[in-house]
């Protein structure tokens, strides 16, 4: 499986020829899910969902589908009908040859003022990958791969290092990143890095690693 990063939240993984691309958002690049076989979205938020984007790849692609929770099924459903499914906590599927679970069902707090939204992550092809979305969910299996949200509004370096160690994956690559200064990353590499107790990685956007 080849993974390559692109800017923010959005990654995409590549096997025996097909693609799939999880958040392109409106902080990844225009054509962050050009060529994906199947899209996954994890939530509303506009760093993760962008219509445009979507759109580009549906409309190259006639046979692309997406797969998502329902806040944002029902805002692209009708733009594309019959080649969106709703998932939900416990659903299973599989999109462009990858088997997917889906964990989880709420972003994380951001503030108690302002109302939870739903979020899923993707568990790809049995925990070789795992994209929790904006929330620090834990999976029920071991995963190999995880996909770190480094950095938030809703999370704090301790935060995210404890949720290193309770998820014990092999590796973790830093995602949802777009708001991480080149400064402070030296930081947060060397904190997650002797801290979390895996090993800590960092993919600019557009480079790849073989999983």
């Amino acid at each position: 499986m080849r993974f390559t990063k692109k800017s923010h939240a959005c990654v995409r993984l590549e096997k025996d020829g097909r693609t799939l691309v999880i958040d392109p958002g409106g902080f990844s690049e225009e054509d962050a899910a050009a060529g994906a076989d199947a899209i996954l979205v994890t939530h509303e938020h506009p760093d993760h969902f962008d219509e445009g984007r979507l759109r580009t790849a549906m409309e190259a692609n006639p046979a692309a589908e997406i797969w998502t929770l329902r806040s944002v099924a029902d805002r692209i459903t009708a733009v594309f009908p019959g080649r969106v499914h709703t998932v939900g906590h416990g659903d299973t599927f599989t999109a462009a040859g990858f088997d997917v679970q889906v964990h989880g069902e709420l972003h994380a707090v951001i503030h108690p003022d302002i109302p939870r939204i739903t979020n899923v992550g993707y568990l790809i092809d049995d925990g070789r990958v795992f994209h929790p979305g904006d929330a620090l969910t834990v999976p029920d299996r071991p995963v190999e791969t995880l996909m770190l949200p480094v950095m938030a509004p809703w999370n704090k370096i301790s935060e995210v290092i404890e949720y290193v160690r309770e998820v014990e994956p092999r590796r973790a690559y830093d995602v949802h990143d777009a708001l991480l200064t080149d400064l402070a990353r030296p930081i947060y590499d060397r904190q997650i890095g002797a801290l979390g107790g895996t090993e800590h990685l960092r993919l600019a956007p557009g480079a790849f690693a073989d999983l």
